[in-house]
């Protein structure tokens, strides 16, 4: 009932690969174990002899070895189910999962292995202002297990990371390398990671992106233009980074389009330039150019200004019309009103003739005045509405701040990333019904809302997973400063009055509240529910050695490996974990022999933590016939017991998977 050893597991994989690279070591406790003999795997993947380390390519900092041990080593936590604190919890298919998002993303790695589409990070920009996770990290893989199964996930300092720090960048390294490493296990084969960033770590990003994820992962970056400020030195930052990689280009080809913002005004203005021209293209022209330049750079509209002509067919701008090598066609054009041959292009046209004059035939070419200037190819904006995702982009940088503000009615949280750039994204991305997000910072919540705003847009159905510490925002009052330390204040009040705890996990869970009751006056069958997850120490009790040190061991609790506290439900969920299961699925609870049984996705699972399992229930359970079934193992009066339950299963429903707990 731990997270997986990923270290096993990798191991598992060489060995694959490479089984004369496997040798043996021991553990602390004197036991055999498979171990990699890296000197061999050296060799095996060089060209040369190898004699010993060598300088090559690569990020390192103090610290690295320890972040990537931390990745692989298993805990001892799970994942509790909160449902007074959710909505719909039955039927969504949305998570919102409270607590370290370094032992989260552990927990889900069986669960969601290669099952998310998008992985959205917002993490700390280390302005030196912010803070950082305080990872205390083991260097065994028994002090982890021991170490984690002692705290929740409420238990991680937040701490400064001044720039004056000595490891000012290696510990958002540090920070980073398991998070990440852990995140590319869960993308799918064409799955996307999008990171925010500003200047003080995006070289860094890229840099430890391409190391994890692969050397051709990073595919580009948008800069964000969300700032008119002047008054640093050097060079006023006015833009932020977001950044994408892509898991395997071989399958996401990257055919990313989105529309072109500002069509409904261009269309809108040309129809009244229509009604009051009539067919004077050129005074539609010249209205055109006069509307446009009443656009600043940062409005889409003026991005699309050279679309300023019309005809029958349309908007169209007057486009190249020369060829791509030098005298590949070559001819006459004829001017339509003088009769004249036009004025050709340097390198000659681009089609050849009779292509050329069946363009002019369906008056798809735009000739001058008269046949002195060069002709032009008519490019119309219907049928280039889409483009592929540009790097510059103007975000006005209050808005998102003011919908949040309008959303809980004051002002509760600083600087939230706006949900509809985020939504717009997700749509260029491919993100589509059935298709999973994942947010690790969730802070308030921006990323989860965008599910909800793609899928009113597109008709979708995708779902989330939101990640989020709680974070202390009475410790956070502490520190902060002018506007925010009102915003902190306001947010604590509203927490407060709504009997809440005052941190920002539970902004991110209002959020989705107060979004889910908007979203659903526009589409009342909308999922806009979520799970509450909270992560904690494992379930299981804590076994003591006898004093002679034996492999005998004392139970803590009388009601057997199963610590009080601990609900059947809680018990529910770590087993979905242990088995891999989607943390979704729809539950239902039936009586069964009198006794308490979940049902689990239509016979994916049914499990029965009553505290005794009589063999009416085993038979009755056997004949339905489930993928896997799991009892509480103190249910059985005896080792016989048990071992009656699995023969039953073996001749009515062999299928059947059989665990105890």
């Amino acid at each position: 009932m731990t997270s997986p050893d990923l270290t096993e597991a990798n191991i598992d994989r060489l060995a694959e690969l490479f089984p004369n690279v496997i040798t043996e070591s021991f553990d602390v406790d004197g036991n055999v174990k498979m171990a990699v003999d890296f000197d061999m795997l050296r060799q095996e993947l060089s060209g040369h002899v190898v004699e010993g380390e060598q300088e090559r390519y690569r990020l390192d900092w103090p610290g690295k070895r320890a972040a990537a041990f931390a990745a692989n080593a298993p805990i001892a936590k799970t994942l509790r189910p909160v449902r007074e604190e959710s909505i719909d919890f039955d039927l969504t298919k949305n998570l919102f999962i409270e607590g370290d998002n370094l032992d989260a993303l552990k927990l889900l790695q069986e669960s969601y292995l290669g099952k998310v589409k998008l992985i959205y990070i917002d993490p700390p920009y280390n302005t030196g202002n912010d803070f950082v996770y305080a990872d205390s990290f083991a260097t065994t893989k028994e002090e982890e297990l021991q170490r984690s199964g002692q705290m929740s996930g409420e238990g991680i300092p937040l701490v400064s990371n001044p720039k004056a720090n000595g490891r000012y960048h290696s510990n958002w390294l540090t920070l980073m390398y398991p998070r990440l490493k852990l995140a590319r296990n869960l993308l799918s084969d064409d799955g996307v990671l999008v990171v925010s960033i500003d200047e003080n770590e995006h070289a860094n990003l890229v840099s430890l992106g391409t190391e994890v994820l692969g050397t051709d992962a990073y595919v580009g970056e948008i800069a964000l233009k969300n700032s008119s400020r002047s008054d640093q030195r050097y060079v006023s930052m006015q833009h932020e980074y977001v950044v994408f990689f892509v898991k395997n280009k071989s399958v996401n080809t990257g055919d990313w389009t989105e529309k072109k913002a500002g069509l409904d005004r261009i269309y809108s203005a040309f129809d009244g330039f229509r009604k009051s021209f009539g067919d004077d293209w050129c005074g539609i022209h010249e209205a055109a150019k006069a509307w446009y330049k009443g656009f600043p750079p940062s409005d889409p509209v003026y991005g699309s200004k050279h679309y300023n002509r019309m005809d029958e067919r349309g908007i169209y701008f007057a486009d190249n019309i020369s060829g791509p090598n030098d005298g590949q066609y070559v001819y006459d054009v004829l001017h339509p009103a003088t009769g004249q041959p036009c004025k050709a292009p340097a390198r000659g046209w681009v089609f050849p003739k009779n292509s050329m004059d069946h363009r002019i035939a369906e008056n798809r070419i735009h000739f001058g005045p008269d046949h002195t200037t060069v002709p032009n190819l008519k490019t119309y904006l219907a049928s280039t509405e889409y483009q592929s995702l540009t790097s510059v982009r103007y975000v006005d940088g209050r808005a998102a701040s003011k919908r949040l503000q309008r959303l809980f009615g004051e002002k509760v949280f600083t600087n939230p990333k706006d949900e509809l750039l985020l939504r717009d994204i997700y749509k260029a991305v491919g993100v589509r019904t059935g298709d999973v997000v994942l947010d690790m910072f969730a802070g308030s919540g921006s990323a989860l809302q965008a599910v909800w705003e793609l899928n009113l847009a597109t008709e979708s159905d995708a779902h989330f997973i939101g990640i989020q510490v709680a974070e202390d925002l009475n410790a956070s009052l502490k520190t902060a400063k002018g506007a925010a330390k009102q915003i902190t204040t306001n947010a604590i009040k509203m927490l407060t009055m709504n009997e809440r705890p005052a941190t920002v996990a539970e902004i991110g869970k209002e959020r989705l509240r107060l979004a889910g009751k908007k979203t659903r006056e526009i589409a009342p069958n909308s999922d806009v529910g979520f799970r509450s997850l909270k992560v904690d120490t494992t379930n299981m009790a804590d076994v003591l050695r006898t004093p002679d040190d034996t492999d005998q061991v004392v139970l803590d609790h009388l009601e057997g490996s199963v610590k009080g506290g601990r609900s059947s439900e809680d018990l529910l969920f770590q087993v979905l974990l242990d088995w891999g299961l989607d943390l979704t699925m729809a539950v239902s609870v039936e009586r069964i022999d009198g006794r308490q049984v979940f049902m689990v996705e239509d016979g994916a699972l049914i499990a029965c933590f009553d505290g005794e399992v009589t063999p009416e229930l085993v038979h009755a359970i056997a004949k339905r016939q489930p993928l896997r079934v799991v009892f509480r193992d103190s249910g059985f009066v005896s080792d016989a017991a048990r071992i009656n339950a699995e023969q039953v299963f073996r001749q009515v429903s062999p299928a059947t998977d059989v665990k105890a707990v």
